[in-house]
């Protein structure tokens, strides 16, 4: 099976990585996080804006290719956070509010792990597996 970029003009990879690939019936997208695509600095406003953002982010890219969110198998979330403990308590309501409000019904498999770093010092990222299978030519 061969991999290959998906063209993506709502996003720009920040390294050496692309913000979506197809691998047969699949797209992966990289992960989002909440960098504003005007300025290519993380949003204001902690959290809650990161998440909002970087779900924008993704779902944008999504839309590059030709994909909606009820089409999105699984996502990862990443959280940033002092301790376990306000991760729980503080940022996981904020971000499961964002979260249901651009997702709506649709309920994909979803991961959330928390670490100590995220790029840009970034408070969230996601990424996301997208089952958008080939056309096929008749045989």
């Amino acid at each position: 099976m061969r991999v290959e970029p998906v063209p993506t003009p709502s996003a720009k990879a920040v390294g050496p990585y692309s913000p979506a690939v197809r691998a047969g019936d699949w797209i992966v997208v990289s992960g989002q996080i909440g960098i504003d695509p005007a300025t290519g600095t993380l949003v204001v406003g902690g959290v809650e804006a990161q998440a909002r953002q970087a779900l924008a982010n993704l779902t944008a890219i999504l839309g590059d290719c030709g994909c909606d969110w009820e089409q999105v198998a699984k996502v990862t979330v990443f959280v940033a956070a002092e301790s376990q403990q306000s991760m729980a308590q503080q940022s996981m309501p904020q971000i499961n509010a964002v979260y249901s409000d651009v997702v709506g019904e649709h309920r994909p498999a979803r991961s959330t792990v928390g670490v100590a770093w995220l790029p840009m010092g970034a408070a969230f990222e996601i990424e996301a597996w997208v089952y958008k299978p080939q056309i096929r030519p008749e045989a």
